[in-house]
């Protein structure tokens, strides 16, 4: 197969297709694009066909064609699936050189490319992006959560164990049926990433939650990262965009780029916590009065300064989970389900873009909000074991972990945490991960293969903490994949290890926290 050409074709030629009545052949729909491709070529009515090399009891995500009347055969490429189809859409995936397209050659069925698929069908619903360090899942659920509370329908990519907040999925998923797109856009630091997602799924308005240092590699530099944050704030010049205006780094990409558009902003009237310290776009070092890691009130020479937000929530009780949102239009209190200084900045930019982008009542706003749980893995309580209150956390990067350990402390007092995180950070995201376990924690189970060897370090340099710091019985193997730091048996060796502790709280933090989280059934 040296002459089948898989670049998208020209405007010219895809505005000569005539595509009514044609059967669509999707090749690898078990795979995350083929399965989104052939869902977004049924919802605009055409008939699909699909094919996959997996058998139908492997197919992932076989669930969200439920629903769909799709012919799909398993286990190959039959010669029925080349005589049934009018078109060919290949996964991008799958290399030039494979058999499969010289058999399309051979029997002339036409090819459209992934890129043809995205000119074809562009967005036909209002797209809201949401991006930044910490918070995107939380406040994407929970906006989500409104939206199906009034009615309307977000469009969902409906792929089982995928989070989809990179690569093909936000721009696949706006293309979905729905009312409106409400997609977690995220990026790995990598220039144009963000900016690629945004191209393609045209977003009308978007959410700027934070930009921390924690999804960084050693030798990386925060401003750089913003500034792939600000592919998002590129995009939407002229539009809509909410931005946490707390944030020193969110204020100062927002002037780097001279931001024409809409420009919403939110914050919160809290006592700060402790002084913090992040760069500054100057070169210099700015000084933070910190309320949670990264965000509060700051002021540096070169003019970027705190500003009063359009919309600030006051009158927190953290205890009661509530406050009041007081806006353009007035005052109004807000009652949370969820707890956390960091979930009230989560709320409060949900508010205002239920305000701003749904144009909905702060009642109906208020309602929604109630009824809202959180997200599973976000501060997730498992139940009682043996009269200890057991809980799980996704937390897995410096920052995260500090505003979850200290809003742990404020809410239940002594606690016990056990890490099983690997940071993105690499070595120093593990010190300082450990670092704040030791602030916050009562007693530290260092769960993961990253976190011991931390500790044995902290204890050579301060043999004082080895009280604090409790070490499972088995020694971690080295292991690490991406943020997953520790195996499904050293999860439950530091669970374990942790129940025992002189405590009634235990947090177990990071992904593999969660991957093994029903690990929790065999305590109980």
């Amino acid at each position: 197969m040296n002459n089948i050409e898989l670049t998208s074709l020209s405007d010219a030629e895809l505005s000569s297709l005539n595509l009514d009545s044609k059967v669509f052949g999707v090749i690898g729909v078990c795979g995350v694009v083929g399965n989104l491709v052939a869902r977004i070529l049924m919802d605009r009515g055409f008939d699909v066909i699909g094919t996959d090399m997996a058998n139908e009891k492997d197919c992932t995500f076989k669930s969200s064609f439920e629903g769909y009347d799709i012919e799909i055969f398993y286990g190959g490429h039959p010669e029925e699936f080349f005589k049934k189809v009018d078109y060919i859409i290949p996964p991008p995936s799958l290399p030039k050189n494979a058999k499969i397209f010289d058999i399309i050659q051979e029997k002339n069925i036409p090819i459209l490319s992934l890129g043809d698929i995205f000119k074809l069908f562009s967005p036909d619903k209002d797209v809201i992006c949401i991006t930044g360090t910490n918070g995107k899942t939380t406040t994407t659920t929970l906006l989500k959560h409104i939206a199906y509370y009034v009615g309307l329908k977000p469009a969902e990519h409906n792929l089982k164990g995928m989070q989809g907040n990179n690569e093909f999925i936000p721009s696949l998923q706006s293309r979905l049926n729905g009312d409106v797109a409400i997609l977690e856009t995220g990026t790995d630091g990598t220039p144009g990433g963000l900016n690629s997602i945004v191209t393609l799924t045209q977003p009308s308005s978007g959410i700027l939650t934070n930009i921390t240092p924690d999804h960084l590699s050693n030798d990386a530099s925060l401003i750089d990262y913003a500034k792939v944050k600000g592919e998002l704030v590129e995009g939407l010049m002229n539009k809509q965009l909410i931005v946490n205006s707390d944030d020193p780094t969110v204020k100062g990409l927002i002037k780097n780029l001279n931001y024409q558009g809409d420009l919403i902003t939110f914050g919160l009237d809290e006592k700060p916590a402790k002084v913090g310290y992040k760069p500054c776009w100057c070169g210099k070092n700015i000084e933070i009065q910190e309320i949670i890691s990264g965000v509060g009130m700051y002021n540096c020479s070169c003019g970027i300064k705190y500003q009063k937000p359009d919309y600030i929530a006051k009158e927190i009780s953290l205890k009661d989970k509530k406050f009041i949102v007081s806006g353009p239009d007035g005052d109004y209190p807000i009652q949370m389900s969820i707890e956390g200084l960091h979930n009230v900045y989560n709320c409060l930019g949900v508010i205002v873009a239920a305000r701003e982008f749904l144009n909905l009542p702060y009642n109906v706003i208020q309602e929604a909000i109630s009824t809202f749980n959180g997200v599973p893995g976000r501060m997730e309580i498992m139940g009682d074991v043996n009269g200890k209150t057991l809980m799980v956390d996704y937390a897995h990067n410096p920052a995260g972990v500090e505003t979850v350990l200290r809003e742990l402390k404020k809410l239940y007092g002594d606690f016990t945490v056990v890490i099983t995180v690997s940071s993105e950070s690499g070595h120093v995201g593990d010190v300082e991960i450990l670092k704040y376990a030791l602030t916050y924690a009562k007693n530290v189970v260092p769960a993961s293969y990253s976190a011991r060897i931390v500790a044995d370090e902290f204890i050579k340099q301060n043999p004082d903490i080895t009280n604090q710091i409790i070490f499972t019985d088995i020694v971690p193997e080295k292991f690490r994949k991406k943020t997953l730091g520790a195996t499904k048996e050293e999860v439950f060796e530091g669970i374990k290890t942790g129940l025992k502790t002189n405590v009634n709280t235990v947090v177990a933090i990071g992904e593999a926290a969660i991957k093994f989280k029903s690990l929790v059934n065999d305590f109980k």
